[in-house]
């Protein structure tokens, strides 16, 4: 929008700008914040590795929003990748790599280890 914007009229804007209209206009947010998937606070730092990206991917699909063909099928190799070796994505803040895949337990009913206390609702996911 930014790029279309400034070609068209001459105006450079920002992704601020852009939430706040989208807000104020009360059209949906661009990025889907799934507290189910990403119930952590996500640092900085972690908020592009691969889990994080699938575990976004797979929120909008199941918000029925636009999923790209690219990403669907990363998305489903990644899903089919965790069934077949049996594990779920865990998330420890306080770790270089953030995101790990730990072995799933009898208590993992989704993609991802739930914690014990979600911190997502803060999260800018």
């Amino acid at each position: 929008m930014q790029e279309t914007y400034l070609k068209k009229y001459g105006i450079e804007t920002s992704i601020p700008m852009w939430a706040a209209f989208r807000r104020r206009k009360g059209l949906d947010r661009r990025n889907l914040r799934d507290d189910e998937l990403l119930p952590w606070k996500v640092k900085d730092e972690h908020r592009h590795m691969y889990p994080a990206i699938m575990l976004r991917v797979e929120a909008r699909r199941r918000a029925d929003r636009d999923v790209s063909d690219r990403d669907l099928k990363r998305l489903t190799s990644w899903k089919q990748s965790l069934n077949e070796d049996q594990l779920v994505v865990h998330y420890d803040p306080d770790t270089e790599a953030g995101f790990f895949y730990v072995p799933r337990e009898a208590q993992d009913d989704d993609l991802i280890r739930k914690p014990s206390l979600k911190t997502g609702n803060q999260a800018r996911d």
